[in-house]
């Protein structure tokens, strides 16, 4: 067999081995390999290359190898997820580097950061004053999280003692211009209430590039012409356009009338409404 040949065959060969082996090994990012995994999926690769280009009789000594390489990584991964103590010596552990608004100097020293990369992580996370600082942890990834004092962190709506709707995930129901049926099933919906949807919009299913319902059962588009502005369907503000305005008419009614039970029950209907309003307000309110 020519030389040329054989080595297209090995290397289709090792992708394919590759491919399997890594996805055995499973997923993950780069940010998210332990210092291990990195050497491992250096090596593993050198192997591959090895099994493709070596020419003599002992290349598939480089399946052996391959085999306990990624074994060997299986392995330690088994002994991270089952011990907490393999997991510290085999990981680097995480180190605080900035506690109760204080920098702890040992600790940088001892994972070797200077207070410009410090500084400059802290500005990675849109804080620019290390007074703002409350807690700042390296992970074993190197990552640097930090967590401002309370003062300096947004409101959110439990802060208000706002109640908002639980948010669901949001699906693609059309996609290259093809309508996907199993999500419609998860959120039990149909192809007729998506083109229902569309024609409210003046739209058919191939003007669309990309189509999500959200949690709250509205869809939203993203043509295949981005010159064209779509229509949004306003059914959600009008419906709630139209509850304010009987909430406003029961006041009125309250305020109007001279029969003090007619007054009461306006005045109460009126405090049901606002109610009503609030815990709707989520939902139908755009």
């Amino acid at each position: 067999m020519p030389e040329a040949l054989e080595v297209i065959l090995r290397t289709l060969f090792a992708v394919v081995v590759l491919f399997f082996l890594t996805k055995l090994l499973g997923k993950r990012q780069v940010s998210q390999l332990s210092f291990f995994e990195y050497i491992t999926g250096i090596t593993i690769g050198s192997i591959a290359a090895y099994i493709s280009l070596d020419t003599d009789k002992t290349w598939h000594l480089g399946l052996i190898a391959l085999g306990v390489w990624v074994g060997c990584s299986l392995l330690i991964e088994f002994l991270q997820i089952k011990s907490k103590k393999a997991r510290d010596f085999i990981d680097f552990k995480s180190t605080v580097l900035i506690k109760d608004g204080k920098i702890l100097e040992d600790n940088m020293k001892k994972e070797r950061i200077s207070t410009d990369e410090l500084l400059e992580e802290l500005r990675k996370k849109d804080v620019f004053k290390l007074a703002d600082v409350e807690f700042a942890i390296m992970e074993s990834d190197g990552a640097i999280n930090v967590l401002q004092k309370k003062e300096n962190l947004p409101l959110t709506a439990k802060d208000l003692g706002v109640k908002v709707a639980p948010e669901k995930e949001t699906l693609a129901v059309i996609m290259d211009g093809e309508i996907m049926d199993e999500p419609l099933d998860s959120m039990n919906l149909s192809r007729a209430w998506l083109k229902d949807e569309l024609d409210k919009m003046n739209l058919t299913v191939k003007d669309v590039f990309l189509g999500q319902v959200d949690s709250y059962g509205e869809l939203t588009v993203d043509l295949y012409a981005d010159n064209v502005k779509v229509q949004q369907a306003q059914d959600k503000p009008q419906l709630y356009a139209l509850l304010k305005k009987c909430e406003a008419d029961l006041e009125l009614f309250s305020l109007s009338t001279k029969n003090k039970a007619a007054k009461q029950m306006y005045g109460k209907c009126s405090e049901q409404m606002q109610e009503l309003l609030q815990q709707l307000k989520p939902f139908i309110q755009n």
